[in-house]
């Protein structure tokens, strides 16, 4: 049996297995995320969090994705990381390290009573790397440490997203698949969006997502450089500062825990 966390941010849903407590050995994480996400033969979720000791930084997180394929960094699963790392450690440092794909990455708890209402991550400096025209939509291509393609569009209801979401996402364009936004922007500090996320499909939130396209609103100079950022799950702020850094605020929710029988796998 193995003991698991659920969590979201923004309905953005997680299943967290801590590593440290666990015996991982023996099984293969790839069938673990497809049935454990699944969301008639499994829990259910957005993607599998682990919790791993590191050697760079106070720990490791890998994520894992309905599909079972791996993603460099996770937004909002960050959040969910930190809450759960900060509360089950109990931690005195409210700022915390954290080992991905896409580098150590810093979330920043932030308390209310000694409970986690809260995270603000550095997310690091986005990239932009360039624009791509497909399917009739014009993205801006930006890598947060794993690839968005974000479309500025003046209608959302006009975009089929389930339709849309996978042509792009597995487009020759790119080679590892990428994550897809497409943007609305309602004036200079708030813009509303719909996610497809690789490997995941429409979700209520993406925290890289979120980021990528407060950037690149920006860029198209649609919006200043800190917007709150809607998403069918909730809101986000996003800052991108002057020194390049993008910061993401937003809440995580533990929602319920239980064990998972390794009887299935």
């Amino acid at each position: 049996m193995l003991h698991f966390i659920k969590y979201h941010g923004l309905g953005n849903d997680f299943i967290l297995i801590d590593s440290r407590k666990e015996k991982l050995d023996g099984l293969t994480l790839k069938d673990l995320a497809i049935q454990m996400c699944d969301r008639h033969f499994g829990i259910g979720a957005d993607g599998l969090l682990i919790v791993w000791p590191s050697q760079k930084a106070h720990y490791r997180m890998q994520v894992l994705n309905p599909d079972g394929s791996e993603a460099e960094m996770c937004g909002n699963g960050i959040r969910c990381f930190a809450k759960y790392v900060y509360e089950t450690d109990q931690l005195k440092e409210e700022v915390i390290s954290v080992e991905t794909l896409a580098g150590t990455i810093l979330p920043a708890v932030i308390l209310e009573e000694g409970k986690v209402i809260g995270v603000e991550v550095d997310m690091g400096e986005p990239k932009d790397e360039g624009e791509v025209s497909l399917q009739g939509f014009k993205f801006k291509k930006i890598s947060m440490g794993n690839p968005h393609a974000v479309a500025l569009v003046d209608d959302l209801t006009a975009v089929d997203l389930p339709v849309i979401g996978p042509k792009i996402e597995n487009d020759p364009q790119f080679p590892n698949r990428t994550n897809v936004e497409f943007v609305k922007v309602l004036n200079d500090k708030e813009i509303e969006v719909m996610v497809w996320e690789r490997g995941a499909g429409e979700t209520l939130a993406c925290g890289t997502g979120a980021c990528a396209a407060l950037v690149a609103s920006h860029l198209a100079k649609k919006t200043g450089r800190r917007a709150v950022v809607q998403l069918p799950g909730g809101n986000l702020d996003v800052e991108w500062t002057e020194d390049n850094h993008v910061l993401m605020r937003g809440p995580a929710e533990k929602v319920f825990e239980g064990d998972f029988s390794a009887r299935t796998f």
